[in-house]
């Protein structure tokens, strides 16, 4: 990074750093949770929960570049291997194991739910001190909300579709 975009972070660097490695790790997670989750979900409205799950398994993809970009902009290194990943994560991973819609809708809302606690802590966090780190958790945070509305719409469908009665 360049010496006055160092110089502007009004706070300890390494604290900033540390804080976007454990997003970066939640990330790479989220990614992998949600692109797990779409190859192997089983049920009623399959093929809509798959195209949701894809989509956000992209976001998060693009977050993981967004996160890694600015701790390399901060002099920092992204975590370098998946086991770190579990090491620092914020909101961890579910694993898979049981494919209906159902469970698998309520574990990404889990993790997006993580997720705007998270980016909302750093933002309060870092606030102006750091005006760049500030703004890309803003973008990540609309996300994240923005995935949790997603998710909840479509597990509404499903209990009204699964509880509905002729």
């Amino acid at each position: 990074m360049g010496s006055k975009g160092r110089e502007i972070v009004g706070m300890n660097v390494e604290r900033v750093i540390e804080l976007l490695n454990k997003a970066f790790a939640d990330e790479w997670l989220a990614y992998y949770q949600y692109w797990l989750g779409a190859k192997v979900v089983a049920g009623p409205m399959k093929d809509a929960v798959i195209a949701e799950l894809m989509q956000h398994a992209a976001d998060e993809l693009r977050h993981a570049d967004m996160v890694s970009n600015r701790i390399i902009q901060l002099g920092g290194v992204p975590l370098t291997t998946p086991k770190k990943w579990f090491e620092m994560t914020n909101c961890g991973y579910d694993e898979p194991v049981d494919p209906f819609v159902r469970t698998i809708i309520e574990q990404n809302i889990k993790g997006e739910q993580c997720a705007i606690s998270v980016y909302h802590a750093l933002i309060q966090e870092v606030g102006l001190k750091d005006p760049v780190t500030y703004n890309m958790a803003i973008q990540i945070l609309q996300d994240e909300v923005e995935h949790e509305e997603d998710l909840q719409a479509l597990q509404d469908d499903l209990e009204m579709m699964l509880n509905h009665k002729r």
